[in-house]
């Protein structure tokens, strides 16, 4: 699988026009994460029922193009309105004060329950435009935000987070029996757990936030490449490599230009990604996208359409017939 992200309020003619030449066979759907990552996620839900977006779909699906959605989902699958409530749900912070600002606590029987019943009602107002029933539920992106309760305390922040995801897939499984879930291996938990085992439908998926990419992984003395290869052949031996996916930031404009506007132009290498795909493929890993966030129209009247097809060259896509 070769695919991209994208931002949902960049869909239009200008995506679909790239997407549909460039031999690229999955396009996911990822609303802005951070502090209102819930929001985002919740006009996610409102866009996908309007008219636009099912002729989206059906055009993507016309060229054998997988339509999927990963998003950041914890705050909206635990709405922190429940705080005032049910206070012992929420994550503990260092000091012993419970915070409701992001995740949770991964020991909490209720949080846990609530995870569950939102997981399955997320997954059934989300529309059925991948045959491959992968989901990419994901927990907050903010660092440093996992629970140090008592219990807590004794697991690190990975296997707090599966934890977490074992109860996301439960709930997806109520609304689609064949789901699975990734465990994205991101910031605090791109180390891989230690005390807690990945069940049955849950696969990795490796995002490599802290890395070069002005040379490929391999790169003799690079050490921050080597740091990223280390994590992921460390994650390899408890995930296992054909199920595994990678979510790169080859083509993250967002990223490159510090999430701000005005967009620069985007830092495109395309020999880095030939190597490191190269290198991926190695391992066993056939799974391979990479976010496009900030690459829409606006990016195209100022510096040209985006590198889409180098893209998906460089991954070995091959374009359609025209």
């Amino acid at each position: 699988m070769n695919g991209i992200l994208i931002h949902p309020h960049e869909v239009g003619e200008y995506w679909c026009s790239l997407l549909e030449r460039s031999g690229l066979d999955c396009v996911a759907l990822h609303p802005v994460g951070g502090k209102l990552a819930h929001q985002s996620l919740q006009e996610l839900l409102d866009y996908v029922k309007t008219p636009e977006f099912k002729a989206f779909a059906s055009r993507m699906h016309a060229h054998g193009i997988q339509v999927e959605y990963e998003f950041h989902a914890l705050s909206w699958l635990l709405p922190r309105e429940e705080f005032s409530r049910h206070p012992h749900w929420f994550r503990m912070d260092e000091s012993g004060v419970r915070q409701c600002d992001f995740n949770c606590c991964a020991s909490s029987q209720g949080a846990l329950q609530m995870l569950e019943e939102r997981a399955a009602l997320l997954c059934s107002l989300l529309p059925r435009t991948s045959v491959r029933n992968r989901y990419f539920f994901w927990v907050d992106d903010i660092p440093n935000t996992s629970c140090h309760c008592p219990e807590c305390s004794r697991l690190s922040p990975s296997d707090q987070a599966l934890i977490l995801y074992h109860h996301i897939l439960r709930g997806i499984r109520r609304s689609n029996p064949e789901g699975q879930l990734a465990y994205l291996a991101y910031e605090n938990t791109v180390q891989p757990p230690k005390t807690v085992t990945p069940e049955p439908g849950i696969f990795l998926e490796f995002a490599p936030f802290h890395r070069s990419w002005e040379v490929p992984l391999t790169q003799e003395g690079c050490i921050e490449n080597a740091g990223a290869v280390r994590q992921l052949q460390a994650l390899l031996e408890i995930f296992p490599a054909q199920q595994a996916q990678v979510l790169e930031y080859w083509m993250d404009n967002s990223m490159f230009s510090n999430w701000q506007r005005p967009y620069g132009r985007l830092s495109f290498h395309p020999e880095v990604i030939r190597r490191d795909a190269a290198f991926y493929h190695w391992l066993g890993i056939n799974a391979i996208t990479s976010f496009g966030c900030y690459l829409g129209e606006e990016y195209a009247r100022d510096y040209g359409p985006a590198p889409v097809d180098e893209y998906a060259a460089a991954l070995g896509a091959v374009p359609p017939a025209l």
